[in-house]
Parts: structure tokens; C-alpha cells; sequence
């Protein structure tokens, strides 16, 4: 697959649409500053000045579709609908591109390029209007008068014309995708397959080979189109972030979203959902063909004996009981990758092709996305990867279990639900019961808007609620209750029960989470609120029943760091089956140390004693090299989870021995020093110095006491801060500015930050004990740890950290942390 063409398509494709989408709405009297009025009016026409300084007139249903795209505008935002109308005819171009090069289009007749090597011109012109797109006499007249002019002008505006009718003759087939376009993103379409800089021929030079699933090409190119067109936005995100702008619900998706490699993706899938099958199904034939699947490590007798009081469970399992969901599918990579590998359980059970990939859309494959455009792609996926299977799957109508978090006019429903629910006759449903359901949904509605899948829904009798609703429906005289389905089938899927949750969840931290969704997550998830991918790790863990599987992909800092230390508690009260630990390096887009990963696979169960499998890859500096030694079985452990509560704080330490671990079992520590944070001055440049910088004069040096120190008469005093790599001694470079006890820097802590209430004590730690002698280190370092004695007379910076044991084992306690031993302890605690 090439990527780079890839990616520099999906890049300029977005800035080309976005501006010839604001080119043509200037061209209707629309811009980002002002929609005109109409500067003339008359009987079935409105004519607009232009951004360009001419006129346009509008006739018919411009006239409509202009004013439908005004109050979007009001609405949401110029910049916002811009946005959506780029790439709404992102996905449509791309997903045209694919059915064509696979030759699943209705008509067989290609759109967007020629089945002839070196002609620029569309089948679809060639052809037109002959083409079976259900043209009316009037749209045939034109076509015709369009070719004969045979101008650029008329070229144009007749390939677009062929392409809109194109789509909306899909929207038969393809609803989700192809909604009926007869609105105003059709005024704003401008596209053109003559301009060889435009975004048609650019796609061309995507390789054909990369869309064609006969050569080798995977439905797969579509996320990686999604996640390249977010590119530029993803960049924007993050810059407002260090501008301290928090991610708003809309740039959640450009802002985390992060395609998963496609190794990665099986290891998951083959360890959760083929486990659950393979353990009740045993399968040699199967299971050899998925090279990512760890065998289990060798259990003892009273462990396998519950097991197999599992894998009897499983047993009874037939291919369409299995449920899976991804709650955060994107582009539905995982779910695509999912339906293969239930393909491949169908086809064990004797079903055809045909049949599989119907029943795999309807009773197995579940997904969700707060994102609109990734949630048409992941339904054109889904229903491209069943074609290729199924040559009559667009045609038979099926529901996919799939949906977006429908935002939808909640008082309007309330009112009408409310008004009518209760009086409706001959509906065989308790009126208040049903009355009371439709209010809980349009309640957690507004809930799954703000947050998403992660919102706890509650089991009601959601086929009730269906046959209820489309009675109402029916019912035509008392209002609309057509998207009451929408968050019917929404509820139902965030309130299942899974046989198998796999999932790369966001990575966002506090810092950039809303007001609202802060509020939420810290209400409802105290124990993994620091990081949305934590959230996910918990409310995934509640979305998989009993003795069902967990698999995903996260940020490694849950396995160690201390603010997830209660979500570990609650993560080994099931079983680890294996993981994958990945660190850094595992996405070929990031480099450097950024994002440090980890995959893994839990099933609800809780087996004491049970032993996990851990691939360490965390040394591996690429991709491809994680890939193949996990492939080659290299840097394999396996560990009790019993024994990671043997270890102070619980890290998931799956490497360390069995003579590391009782070590923890004697003292710490802390029963002999407690260690002590520094002060923070909030203004090095002022309040710091080299020691050389200043005259000695003014430097207090020996004093072994605040008191004697603050009632002398000098301004300076030595200051430990941290610095490079060194043990024993040294990095004593600078003195800190703190005469008359601090009086100045108090004054500007409390200056800087008000809310402090006069206890600058919180910033500026004076109540340490300053001035002794103990033992500091640097709060950051790539390498070993390394600690200093620090004789009298110092104060410590939050970077230089420090300790102060009792005078008999201050040495003693030095010279154990500079061991190799200490490191490789401190290493288990925070490998990061």
C-alpha cells in the first residue's frame, strides 16, 4: 500500500474541497462574514452579488437549497458547514473510487475514470446518457446539450451533474453513506476531472492496486484516507491545547483518532474473539491460519479444571450468538478485520459465503463513533468487505448494528412523547412505562452527545420500544417520531452485553478534556479519570459479559503509574490472558517516546493463579521489529497477577523475578527517609543563579538551620536543582535569591496566583527542611537512577527533590540507590 501517496492525496484533497466549497459559496453571495440578501427579486428567481464582484441568478430549487444552507450557516457556523460539505464529498469520492475499481457500482460503468489504460475521460461521460441512472427527459436534454458543447465550462458542470445523480442512485443501496443530495451541499459541489491539480485526478494517482481487493488491496485504504484527511485538523487541535484551549466534543475525533496497524488489529482480534471459539471449538486447521495467536502458558491442575468449566461455556456457543463491538470503531478497522475471522467461523459450521456475511452484519459485528464521518466510512467498510463475499448483500437491505451519537431535538420529543404517548390507542405496551423509557432515552441522548460511548445506559425491553415507536410512526397524525429509532438502536447497542469488546480507545488527558466531559468522567470513573483511554479500559471491561473477552490498545502509563494504581486493583480481579507490551515506536506515524503503548486481552473471569503470557517489545525501535519478535516468540514471560500485589503501588511488572518480588516483602524506604518535594520559585530567571554570577559575598554558605540562615544578612543560598547525570556529589551550580526570608518571591507567588489565599507554603514548600544534610537526585533522567549527598546549607528545588534519613544510615542508603539493583527496582515502579 502506498502511504505516501495516501496521505498526500487525503492532505490536499481536504484543502482543495474546502476551497472550492468557499469559492462556490461566495459565488451564491455567502461568505465567511455575511450571507447577502438577494439584491433582486421577481417571480421564481433571486439574483446575489458574488464574492467576485458579479451577479448570479438563482431559480427553482437553488432558491431553497440556498436558504437551507443560510440556516445551517446560522446554525453551526460558516467554517463548520464548510467542514462537513468537504468531506461529505471526501467519502463520497472515495468510496465511489473503491466500488469502481472492484466493479460493485449498479451499473458496472465507471465514474470517476476509464476502464481504458491513458484516457482521462469517465466512462460515465463517454457513456452518458446512457448510463442506467433513471435520468428524466429533462436531465437527458441537458446531458445531451452539455456534450455537444463540449466546452470546459459544459464538461464540468456535465460530469457533475453524472456524479451527483451517481450518488444519489447509491443512497438506494447505500443510505448511510448516500443520503439523497438534492440540498445544498449539491450547490456547493465543485469538482472536475479535467484540472489535472484537482482532486479527481489527484486520486488517480493513488495506486488502483491499493483499492482492488483481487490484487491485494483491503477496505483498510479507506481508514487510512480518514486518518490522513484529519491531519492538518489533528495539528490544529493540538496547538490550541498548548494555548491551553480545551478539545471540544466536535475536534474529539481529529484529535484522537490514531489508526491501528493492521498486525495489531489481529493480534487482538485472534486472542479475544478467536479464543472465545477456538477454546469451545477446537480448530488445528483454523488457528494455524492466525499467526498472532499465543498459546496458553502451561497452567497448574486446579487452575485448567476451571478452564474447562469456561471452555464448556464457550462450547455451546454457535456462530450467531457471538456478539462483538467496537465502541470507539472509527473507520471500523477492527470491526472489518472481525468479519473475517467470523467468516472463517462460519464457513467451519458448514454456511455459505452468502449466508455468513448477512448473519455477520446482523447478529454479530456492533460498533459506535461520536464521529459522523468516520461512521459512514465504517459502514461502507463493513458493507464492502460483505460484498466481497456476497454479490447481493447491497441489494438485501441489511441493518447494520452500528451507530453514531444522534444529537436530536430532546424537548421536541419530550413535548410530543408526552402529549401523545399516553393516548394512543391499541398499542400492546404499559403507555406509561413507554412513556417513561422515551423520556430515559432523550435524557442519556444528551449524555452520549457530550461523552460518547462511555456513558452507562440501562437494559430496557428495547423490541417494546421498536414496535412501539413505529406504531407511532404509523400513526401519522400526531407527530414525528421517525429519530426516536435512531436513539432506540443507539441505547440498545451502548446497553448490550458483549462476548468480545476490542477497542483503541481516545488518548486525551484532563487537561484537555472539556468542562463536561471532566465533570462526567471524574463522577463516574474515580479510578481511571486521568485519561480517556483509562475510562474506556473500565467501561469496556462492563460492557463484556461473564467469561467474555476484552481486547485493546492503550497508553502503557495504567500499568505503572500511581494515579491508576486503583484501577489495577480492579483490572486483576479478572485474568490477563496475554499481553503485548509495545512502548514506544509501535505506530509507524509517531515517533520519538510520544505515545507509549501497550496491547493486551482480559476475559472476565478471576482464576487465582491463573498464568498470563507477556511479550516485552518495548526495546524494539520500530513497527516492523515489535511485529516480528512477537512473531519469533522472542523476550516471552509469564506471571501470576497475585504476584503484582506483592509489589508497593501494584505495577504490572510482569518481567521482574521471583527473588525481586520477595524482595519488597522486607522494609522499605520509607521507614528510614521520607522523601521530600522541593519548592517551586515560579521565576528561575529572577530568582536563580549560578553560583559564579554573584558575588560570595552575598551567598550564604554552612548555614545548617532556616533560622540562623534567614536571620543573617545575605541575599543567596546555595540550591540544589536537579541537572544532568551524576552520582555521589555535585551539580551544586546555583543559588537561590531569598533574603529577608523570601519576602519578595511570597510577594509574586501570591501575586501569580490569588487563589492561593496567602499559603504560598504550597508553592514555595517553606515548612521543608532546608539546610540539612541528606541525599538528592534529578527529577528527570533518560538513563539510571542517580542520587547525591548534599551537604549542610543547601535549599531544594521540586526538580532536586531530596531526602534526609537519620545520620547513622544516610551513607548507607546512598550508596544502595546507586546500585544497579535500586535502578532496576525503580524501573519496576516507573519504567517511563
Amino acid at each position: 500500500m502506498n502511504k505516501t501517496a495516501i496521505k498526500n492525496f487525503a492532505i490536499e484533497a481536504r484543502r482543495k474541497l474546502i476551497a472550492s466549497v468557499i469559492d462556490k459559496a461566495g459565488l451564491l453571495g455567502i461568505t465567511k462574514d455575511a450571507c447577502t440578501e438577494p439584491i433582486e427579486k421577481g417571480q421564481g428567481f433571486e439574483i446575489y452579488a458574488t464574492s467576485a464582484g458579479t451577479k448570479t441568478t438563482l431559480t427553482g430549487d437553488a432558491i431553497k437549497h440556498r436558504r437551507g444552507l443560510v440556516e445551517q450557516i446560522n446554525d453551526k457556523g460558516f467554517q463548520n458547514v464548510i467542514e462537513e460539505v468537504a468531506y461529505t464529498w471526501f467519502n463520497r469520492l472515495i468510496a465511489v473510487r473503491f466500488m469502481e475499481v472492484n466493479d460493485y457500482l449498479p451499473t458496472r460503468v465507471r465514474v470517476l475514470s476509464s476502464e481504458t489504460e491513458g484516457k482521462n475521460e469517465p466512462d460515465i461521460v463517454t457513456q452518458a446518457p446512457n448510463v442506467d441512472l433513471d435520468f428524466t427527459a429533462e436531465e437527458q436534454e441537458r446531458i445531451i446539450e452539455l456534450k455537444a458543447k463540449a466546452d470546459t465550462a459544459a464538461t464540468n458542470e456535465l460530469f457533475q451533474i453524472l456524479f451527483i445523480k451517481q450518488c444519489n442512485k447509491l443512497g438506494e443501496i447505500l443510505p448511510e453513506l448516500f443520503e439523497q443530495t438534492a440540498d445544498y451541499t449539491e450547490l456547493l459541489l465543485n469538482i472536475s476531472y479535467i484540472n489535472e491539480d484537482g482532486v479527481v485526478r489527484t486520486l488517480m494517482t493513488i495506486p488502483e492496486s491499493d483499492f482492488n481487493i483481487k490484487e491485494g488491496g483491503q477496505v483498510e485504504i479507506i481508514g487510512w484516507l480518514y486518518q490522513y484527511y484529519n491531519t492538518e485538523p489533528k495539528d490544529e487541535v493540538f496547538a490550541l491545547l498548548k494555548k491551553n484551549v480545551k478539545i471540544t466534543k466536535e475536534r474529539i475525533p481529529a484529535a484522537t483518532q490514531l489508526f491501528t496497524p493492521d498486525w495489531i488489529v489481529r493480534y487482538m482480534v485472534q486472542n479475544s474473539l478467536g479464543r472465545l471459539w477456538l477454546e469451545g471449538h477446537p480448530n488445528d486447521a483454523m488457528k494455524s491460519e492466525w499467526k498472532y495467536y499465543l498459546d496458553e502458558a502451561e497452567q497448574e491442575a486446579d487452575v485448567q479444571v476451571q478452564l474447562e468449566s469456561i471452555r464448556a461455556e464457550y462450547k455451546n456457543l454457535n456462530p450467531e450468538d457471538i456478539k462483538i463491538i467496537d465502541p470507539c470503531m472509527g473507520s471500523g478497522h477492527i470491526l472489518v478485520y472481525a468479519f473475517d475471522v467470523l467468516m472463517q467461523i462460519y464457513e467451519s459450521c458448514g454456511y455459505t459465503q452468502r449466508d455468513a456475511a448477512r448473519l455477520i452484519l446482523e447478529k454479530n459485528i456492533y460498533g459506535f463513533d461520536i464521529d459522523h464521518r468516520a461512521y459512514e466510512l465504517a459502514y461502507f467498510a463493513l458493507l464492502m468487505k460483505a460484498r466481497s463475499f456476497s454479490r447481493r448483500i447491497l441489494n438485501e437491505g441489511v441493518n447494520l448494528n452500528i451507530s453514531l451519537s444522534y444529537a436530536l431535538d430532546t424537548q421536541h420529543y419530550a413535548k410530543v412523547a408526552a402529549n401523545h404517548v399516553i393516548d394512543t390507542a391499541n398499542l400492546d405496551v404499559d403507555k406509561n412505562q413507554l412513556k417513561n423509557d422515551i423520556d430515559y432515552l432523550l435524557e442519556i441522548n444528551q449524555n452520549v452527545t457530550e461523552h460518547g460511548s462511555v456513558v452507562d445506559v440501562k437494559p430496557l425491553d428495547f423490541d417494546k420500544l421498536d414496535i412501539a415507536i413505529k406504531a407511532l410512526i404509523d400513526d401519522g397524525r400526531i407527530g414525528d417520531f421517525n429519530n426516536l429509532l435512531l436513539l432506540v438502536k443507539q441505547s440498545r447497542i451502548l446497553a448490550g452485553k458483549y462476548d468480545v469488546v476490542v477497542t483503541n480507545p481516545p488518548y486525551m488527558g484532563s487537561k484537555g478534556m472539556s468542562a463536561k466531559l471532566s465533570e462526567y468522567v471524574q463522577k463516574c470513573y474515580p479510578n481511571s479519570k486521568s485519561d480517556l483511554f483509562a475510562v474506556f479500559i473500565e467501561h469496556c471491561g462492563q460492557m463484556a459479559k461473564h467469561n467474555g473477552f476484552q481486547a485493546m490498545i492503550t497508553q502503557h502509563a495504567w500499568m505503572f503509574l500511581s494515579s491508576y494504581e486503583k484501577l489495577r486493583e480492579e483490572l486483576i480481579q479478572k485474568d490477563i490472558i496475554n499481553m503485548a507490551h509495545l512502548g514506544a515506536r509501535a505506530f509507524e506515524e509517531i515517533g520519538g517516546e510520544v505515545v507509549q503503548t501497550t496491547t493486551f486481552v482480559l476475559r472476565s473471569s478471576n482464576i487465582k493463579n491463573y498464568k498470563a503470557t507477556y511479550a516485552r517489545l518495548v526495546d524494539y525501535s520500530s513497527q516492523q521489529e515489535k511485529e516480528l519478535a512477537l512473531l519469533s516468540g522472542e523476550n516471552r514471560y509469564t506471571t501470576q497477577k497475585e504476584n503484582f500485589s506483592k509489589i508497593p503501588g501494584m505495577p504490572i511488572a510482569y518481567w521482574v523475578s521471583e527473588n525481586v518480588i520477595q524482595a519488597f516483602e522486607g522494609k522499605t524506604l520509607g521507614d528510614y527517609a521520607t522523601p521530600v518535594v522541593g519548592m517551586f520559585t515560579t521565576d528561575n530567571n529572577t530568582y536563580l543563579k549560578l553560583w559564579w554570577e554573584t558575588n560570595n559575598k552575598f551567598i550564604g554558605f554552612g548555614f545548617n538551620s532556616k533560622e540562623e540562615a534567614f536571620a543573617s544578612d545575605k541575599k543567596y543560598f546555595p540550591y540544589n536543582k536537579g541537572g544532568g547525570f551524576r552520582k555521589w556529589y555535585g551539580n551544586a551550580q546555583y543559588v537561590v535569591l531569598y533574603e529577608n526570608a523570601g519576602a519578595n518571591l511570597k510577594a509574586l507567588v501570591m501575586k501569580k496566583y490569588p487563589y492561593l489565599k496567602g499559603n504560598y507554603d504550597f508553592v514555595l514548600k517553606t515548612n521543608n527542611p532546608f539546610f540539612q544534610d541528606g541525599i538528592t537526585w534529578s527529577d528527570v533522567g533518560t538513563g539510571d537512577f542517580a542520587c547525591r549527598y548534599t551537604d549542610y546549607g543547601y535549599m531544594f528545588d521540586v526538580k532536586g527533590s531530596s531526602m534526609f534519613p537519620n545520620k547513622d544510615s544516610l551513607k548507607y542508603i546512598i550508596g544502595f540507590l546507586n546500585t544497579k539493583f535500586a535502578s532496576y527496582l525503580m524501573y519496576v515502579f516507573n519504567p517511563t
